[in-house]
């Protein structure tokens, strides 16, 4: 967690190292594991449940893969980019993806790391591996040092609002006119965790993601948002 000691000019100066770029690497969690992307080895699995599922694709910058060549090159453009740490989502209870994520917009001289281009499958969705994988992404980055840790979606994308205040980011405002996606306008709207928020946040998610919180179904007793108020 970076400190700051206090300055005249009402700017703290920070007793604060930037850090690494984050590397990419595999990120155990008790239902998850995020493996960096392998086209190879992942694409099979994941084509088999995204495939015809084109609705998943609406907010998303890319359209949806309609061959399983094309997600194949999909997969390739994302391990080839540079400035992200794509990740292939793996369910540990069968071992196979069933989705995938990145870290972007990293900033590591101001401290700034984004999950986005989230694409869970209808298998992954409203299930406590979808929870976990924020989880994991967010522990990574605070670990390594970072300070703040960015959302952000198309205003109109209100599944994804809500995800961000479930998971715990802070909704901070609205870029208009900030990008042009698919021909189309996108107000963008941004939420973040800081570093010194994350604390309380990460004990609501290990909280939530404790298997005395879930029945035999596998259904929720407590919701997310219950635990972090309790840390309030």
């Amino acid at each position: 967690m970076s400190h700051a000691t206090p300055a005249a000019d009402g700017n703290p100066v920070l007793n604060w190292t930037a850090p690494p770029f984050p590397p990419a690497r595999v990120l155990e969690g008790r239902y998850c594991r995020l493996e960096p992307i392998d086209p190879t080895r992942h694409l099979d699995d994941i084509w088999a449940v995204n495939a015809g599922h084109d609705h998943i694709w609406q907010w998303m910058p890319a359209d949806p893969p309609q061959t399983r060549e094309a997600y194949r090159e999909l997969l390739a453009m994302m391990v080839s980019k540079s400035g992200i740490v794509p990740f292939a989502i793996i369910d540990r209870a069968d071992g196979k993806p069933k989705g995938h994520l990145w870290l972007m917009e990293i900033r590591p001289d101001h401290g700034v790391f984004e999950v986005g281009y989230i694409t869970y499958s209808p298998e992954l969705q409203r299930t406590r591996v979808a929870t976990e994988a924020i989880h994991l992404c967010g522990g990574y980055g605070f670990a390594l040092g970072y300070r703040r840790f960015e959302w952000k979606c198309n205003n109109l994308n209100e599944p994804s609002k809500r995800a961000a205040l479930r998971f715990g980011f802070r909704y901070e405002g609205l870029f208009r006119q900030h990008m042009v996606v698919k021909g189309r306008n996108r107000d963008t709207a941004w939420f973040s965790i800081l570093d010194s928020e994350w604390p309380a946040v990460n004990a609501a998610f290990e909280a939530w993601l404790d298997p005395g919180n879930f029945d035999s179904d596998g259904h929720q007793k407590a919701r997310l948002e219950s635990f972090r108020a309790a840390q309030a």
